[in-house]
């Protein structure tokens, strides 16, 4: 499957997230690595009109940021990536150990490693909201809760495909 079958189906249907438990952990990593690289890239657009604000605010760093400029963009692209992927594992994981609990209490057969690649293909739209609000600079505490409750309900949703114990 190519990522963008695992993304159109992703975007719809909870049996194929569960069926997705399945795939090779690469196929997972490449998907998840490319959804954290377009992240990096919307933060380092931001991270560079930041500093071209305070850039004309300030002119006595002007002339400092024009001779690191080489330096400090690629080191702030990878600061921003390494930080994305800490963030998305980590919120990725917290989310499958949940899944993990739900498995658990809806007495239906599954590994962390399957409920984690549940979880992440559940993630996508609550990822691609986030990726909107971040564009439109949106930031709020309530749209955060709903996008964590949203997750769950999906992650929720796909369990129930998942293979019952006996």
């Amino acid at each position: 499957m190519s990522l963008f079958q695992l993304f159109q189906s992703s975007l719809h249907s909870p049996k194929k997230m569960a069926a997705f438990r399945l795939i090779p952990i690469g196929k997972v990593m490449q998907y998840i690595f490319s959804y954290i690289f377009i992240m990096s890239i919307i933060s380092f657009i931001y991270f560079i009109n930041g500093i071209s604000d305070q850039q004309q605010s300030m002119e006595g760093l002007l002339e400092y940021f024009s001779q690191i400029q080489w330096l400090l963009y690629p080191f702030s692209f990878i600061f921003l990536f390494v930080l994305n992927t800490l963030l998305i594992f980590v919120r990725i994981s917290i989310f499958a150990y949940i899944g993990s609990i739900i498995l658990l209490l809806r007495k239906r057969k599954g590994e962390f490693r399957h409920i984690w690649r549940t979880t992440l293909f559940a993630s996508t739209i609550p990822m691609i909201i986030s990726i909107i609000l971040a564009i439109l600079q949106v930031s709020n505490n309530y749209l955060q809760l709903v996008i964590y409750t949203l997750t769950l309900i999906i992650i929720f949703l796909t369990t129930k495909y998942y293979p019952v114990k006996r």
